[in-house]
Formats: structure tokens, sequence, C-alpha cells
């Protein structure tokens, strides 16, 4: 599966998280507002990133603007 790759990949961009406030999720134990996280893969609604976790984890794009 390549999701199981995604942690070692090259980083695509960096990002910065601007809010955590989610409509449906809890998001705030996972990101923090104002660090900077590596894109590893994208779509065309998320950014997948290493979040707080050292995880791979996919996040709306919302949460996000590019450095």
């Amino acid at each position: 599966m390549i999701h199981e790759k995604w942690q070692n990949n090259q980083t695509l961009k960096k990002v910065k998280c601007v809010h955590t406030d989610a409509k449906k999720y809890i998001v705030n134990r996972a990101l923090t507002v104002g660090k900077i996280y590596e894109v590893k893969n994208e779509t065309d609604e998320f950014l997948f990133i290493i979040d707080n976790t050292n995880k791979i984890a996919g996040f709306y794009k919302e949460y996000f603007e590019e450095i």
C-alpha cells in the first residue's frame, strides 16, 4: 500500500497551520496553530502531513496556508 511509505517520501512543500476550528472533527490534538508541517502528499481537498503524533494524517486544506 502506497500510503505506508509516505512518511519517507520527499517533502512536496511546507505549510503553516492557521486554525484548528473544525466543525465536525477534533483536530487540535493533532495540529498546533502556528506550527509548520511538511506536506508528503496532496489531493484536491486534503493535505497529508506528519502531524503532532508523528504519523501521516490527512487534513482539509482550510487549516493551512502555504509558506
